[in-house]
């Protein structure tokens, strides 16, 4: 299957997930296909605990290129709780029908949050390739001095780089890193300024512009909070 220009490597099956006002457009499937597709209006949720999680489950917020690729094993988990939702809506309505439904949609969607946890770790090579660019990027940013003329460097500006979207890249580092996007863009951040102030004789106000801050005390603050230590304090360690 190809969507833009990039072809999924999967044959045994696979899932995305859209949330209600995504576009989807410009597939094209090769060859005959077997699946099913579960649409739900957002109204069948009210006021059931779903309603309030199903926000939190970041693959809704993917792009399609970032579909979910099934094992043989997880493919029969997700078909067996497909054939109980068709099951059960082709069973006569009563008092547990909407109860029934929505426990078997939360089911499927937290075993595809483990089998999104699982991919992150078996498609491994991709996703340390794909952090690598992104420190690359990162370097590139402060040493390059882009910074200086577009300020902190934002999740959106990596993510829109690296051609995935910010959920994905968050997950992906997460599961890589213990730490999502913007927890190691300030990582990084912090390394370049030490580098600075150990190295060089700017200010304290001039290293913060310098790697995009606005105003230098928010600079100090959070290079405080990375590292106990003020700047000028950080600095004095090593005069």
């Amino acid at each position: 299957m190809r969507y833009g220009q990039t072809t999924y490597d999967f044959q045994v099956g696979g899932m995305f997930f859209s949330s209600p006002g995504q576009p989807l457009t410009g597939i094209q499937v090769a060859e005959s296909t077997l699946g099913f597709t579960l649409l739900v209006h957002p109204d069948f949720l009210r006021n059931y605990p779903l309603d309030a999680k199903i926000k939190h489950y970041g693959f809704f917020s993917y792009s399609v290129t970032e579909s979910l690729h099934l094992s043989d094993k997880e493919k029969l988990i997700i078909e067996g709780i497909a054939r109980n939702i068709g099951d059960e809506l082709e069973t006569a309505i009563d008092e547990l029908s909407q109860d029934v439904l929505i426990s078997q949609m939360e089911l499927m969607l937290n075993y595809s949050q483990r089998f999104y946890k699982r991919q992150f770790i078996t498609r491994n090579p991709i996703h340390n390739a794909l952090l690598e660019k992104m420190d690359q990027l990162l370097n590139n940013y402060f040493d390059e001095e882009t910074a200086l003329l577009k300020g902190l460097p934002s999740v959106q500006y990596f993510s829109d780089q690296l051609h995935v979207s910010p959920h994905y890249l968050g997950d992906m580092l997460r599961a890589l890193t213990g730490q999502s996007t913007q927890p190691h863009i300030h990582n990084k951040l912090i390394e370049k300024a030490k580098e600075v102030l150990t190295f060089s004789d700017l200010t304290v106000g001039e290293i913060a512009y310098q790697l995009g801050f606005e105003h230098p005390q928010s600079f100090s603050k959070l290079f405080k909070s990375k590292t106990n230590f003020s700047p000028q304090e950080f600095r004095a360690s090593f005069n």
